[in-house]
């Protein structure tokens, strides 16, 4: 069954997830909050019109992910859910 287009992601929490990412590897950030495995996609897109986002870093660190889906800096969290 398709799921519905959609026009806005889903927020899935107000604060940002804190994650250690390792250097080079590729990760899959979840823009439409739909996914189980958040911050991190795990299909569930799929006919919403949304896609993963995908990213690296060049070093291995814990970064903020953005929760809220606002932040104008994706996947890092800007403070956006401070206004929503």
């Amino acid at each position: 069954m398709n799921k519905p287009a959609m026009n806005k992601p889903v927020t899935t929490q107000k604060a940002p997830m804190p994650i250690d990412v390792e250097a080079g590897k590729n990760y899959y950030y979840c823009t439409c909050g739909l996914s189980g495995k958040q911050p991190f996609c795990d299909g569930s897109h799929k006919d919403t019109g949304f896609e993963p986002m995908e990213f690296t870093v060049d070093k291995a660190k814990r970064y903020a992910l953005c929760q809220c889906k606002q932040t104008k800096t994706p996947p890092y969290c800007d403070g956006s859910h401070n206004s929503i």
